[in-house]
């Protein structure tokens, strides 16, 4: 009954303005609706979608280190010569090679290739009276082989290949990581500012309850001005309290439009979709005391912090990149080796032809050991990366006793909160007690209007104050669970990266 007689009093005193002005349409959502909301439209997480699916595309590019190359190459050759005066020599040729090359997982790299040519022309021979004649000649070979490389020492365990893909694959994991914290600052982000959202609706109907009290009050003392009962100056402070009260209830407003639109902007990729939209939280700020324990929670933090795992990615990257700089400290010793056939004749056929009856074989085997003097380079590569793994070490050192620090706040906070909320809980109820019996002495003249209006303003400032705790209580259950990267399993989310 209370409300719905504010709630006229309020109509009544309102300026024009803010009668008259359309209300856009309420839109009931829970927080679970916004979170669906912000998950499949916020723009921070599509932008951050992205890096797994470009992390995932690097993988690929990695694995192509292994993909053979084919070659093929076709020449034909003009040449004539000769001195001045003479027959000249001409010859004709037409050759063709193609090979296969590549690299296999074990370090293995091979190359599968052949060639073949045909020669024709003439040429000037001198026969034994002096004289010059033209020979003709004709002829074609080539050969066919396979030439491998197979690295002992260096090279050998870990090459550039095998370090690209390793590395490739410990940057998706760092990726996946990177999105999953995105996901969580999100729904943190929209949790909180629901609270915000419930608060300054909770907030503007504080004031106008101060409001309509206000109002009581003036009309109240302006019948008793008329009966004699009140001095004039009373209902001066009466009416400066009205329009104080008006000020803040303009400024209250403001403030849950404000609040509207930075829920809006964490849900849509499309704001004026969203623009004549007004969010109606169908959740409220009831008070539940959760047990807190700094202990369970940093347990939690350790091992579900994406920032932590991604510190410990990079050191396993760096442990990557220490075993390929281990290796190249060694000399380089390779076995080679090639087998294939050879092929001649008069024609094309005819070398060709002998490819496949394979009778002019040829073969080799064998290593080759290359020493650098003072691997100056290499040696000075392995301390570098030593080096880093260990400042990558300290700084996760200190990474982990941040987040130590962050956890015992959070805890520390929340509990706080809680406190508070209880403690401005009972303000209230005592600031609403005070107020009614101030009112009815004040009916019976033992009171003043400065004192009435005085715990007026007291219980206006402990509602107030009492929403503002609940609303930082439910923020810093929210900011408890981030720290903890306990948001998703909070709000009942199933993370699944594809």
């Amino acid at each position: 009954m209370k409300r719905i007689l504010a709630s006229l009093i309020l109509a009544a005193v309102l300026p024009v303005g803010f009668a008259q002005t359309n209300s856009p349409a309420d839109r009931s959502m829970s927080l679970t609706d916004c979170l669906t909301e912000a998950l499949a439209h916020n723009l921070d997480l599509q932008i951050q979608r992205y890096e797994p699916q470009i992390s995932l595309y690097d993988l690929h590019s990695a694995y192509a280190g292994y993909d053979p190359t084919f070659n093929f190459s076709a020449t034909r050759n003009h040449n004539r010569s000769g001195a001045v005066g003479y027959p000249s020599t001409i010859s004709d040729s037409d050759s063709f090679s193609s090979s296969l090359g590549g690299l296999t997982p074990w370090g293995l790299s091979y190359d599968l290739g052949g060639n073949v040519s045909e020669n024709r022309g003439s040429s000037l021979a001198q026969i034994d009276t002096g004289q010059y004649i033209t020979s003709r000649f004709d002829n074609s070979g080539g050969q066919v082989g396979l030439n491998v490389t197979q690295p002992l020492l260096k090279n050998f365990w870990v090459d550039n290949t095998r370090v690209s893909i390793s590395v490739a694959k410990n940057r998706l994991k760092f990726s996946e990581q990177g999105l999953r914290q995105q996901i969580i600052t999100t729904v943190t982000d929209v949790e909180n500012a629901y609270y915000e959202l419930i608060y300054a609706r909770e907030y503007l109907h504080v004031q106008q309850q101060a409001l309509a009290l206000a109002q009581t009050q003036l009309d109240q003392d302006k019948k008793r001005v008329e009966l004699g009962s009140l001095a004039p100056l009373d209902v001066q402070q009466d009416e400066a309290q009205v329009a104080q009260s008006r000020a803040s209830l303009i400024a209250a407003q403001f403030n849950l439009a404000v609040a509207q639109n930075s829920l809006k902007n964490l849900l849509t990729d499309s704001y004026i979709k969203w623009h004549d939209v007004d969010i109606a939280p169908t959740a409220t700020m009831t008070p539940t005391r959760q047990v807190l324990d700094v202990q369970d929670s940093w347990s939690k933090g350790m091992a579900q912090r994406p920032d932590l795992l991604q510190a410990k990615l990079n050191i396993e990257q760096q442990g990557i990149q220490l075993k390929y700089l281990r290796n190249q400290i060694f000399p380089q010793l390779d076995l080679v080796g090639s087998y294939g056939v050879n092929g001649s004749g008069r024609e094309f056929s005819d070398a060709l032809g002998q490819y496949s009856t394979g009778n002019r074989p040829y073969y080799s085997y064998g290593a080759q050991l290359s020493i650098p003097l003072s691997n100056a380079r290499a040696r000075n590569g392995l301390k570098t990366g030593k080096a880093n793994e260990q400042q990558l070490l300290l700084s996760l050192k200190k990474l982990e006793q941040n987040v130590m620090v962050q956890i015992d706040n959070a805890v520390k906070q929340a509990q706080s909160a809680w406190e508070g909320a209880e403690a401005t809980r009972q303000a209230r109820t005592y600031a609403e007690a005070a107020l009614d019996a101030e009112q009815k002495k004040y009916a019976v003249g033992k009171s003043t209007t400065f004192t009435v209006l005085q715990l007026q303003n007291n219980l206006t400032s402990a509602r107030s104050q009492e929403i503002r705790s609940l609303a930082d209580y439910n923020k810093a259950l929210s900011n408890l669970a981030e720290q903890e990267a306990t948001t998703l399993e909070r709000n009942k989310l199933d993370l699944q990266v594809k």
